[in-house]
């Protein structure tokens, strides 16, 4: 049996925010397709991640105004991400070390383009409960 890869598991599609979008158009767009994250573009490359909990700490409990501070403002440090060709259990792995819970995906053979997004859900329908179960004590514990 082939070995699953990110590409087989992955939501395709995944939405950017720009960079220079502002928090409060951010926190729209997440509202409007029901997710907790985005990833942050500029010029169609990864530059980081944004979550809802980035907008209410790091913006809003700072006393910040959401319809002034852009989204790559709070974009820190290198991304991480994997390849679409890059095989479940490295990106379980990736996840599990990192306690990330959503995983951008990047065609590396297209020009390093975006190409989708793996979160809890996608894994839960595609690892074995085993895994799964590991998966979520490794990510649960505290940073």
């Amino acid at each position: 049996m082939k070995a699953m890869k990110a590409r087989d598991i992955m939501h395709r599609d995944a939405t950017c925010v720009p960079a220079d979008e502002t928090l409060d158009r951010a926190a729209q767009l997440m509202r409007n397709m029901d997710v907790g994250a985005l990833p942050i573009c500029n010029d169609d490359r990864l530059i980081g991640m944004l979550t809802d909990r980035d907008i209410v700490v790091r913006c809003i409990a700072e006393g910040h105004d959401p319809s002034r501070v852009r989204a790559g403002d709070l974009a820190q440090g290198t991304p991480r991400w994997v390849s679409a060709d890059t095989d479940v259990s490295e990106v379980l792995e990736m996840m599990e070390q990192a306690q990330i819970k959503r995983l951008p995906v990047i065609d590396t053979r297209n020009g390093k383009r975006l190409v989708g997004m793996i979160c809890e859900s996608d894994l839960a329908r595609n690892v074995s409960d085993e895994q799964l179960a590991h998966f979520v004590e490794a990510v649960s514990v505290p940073h």
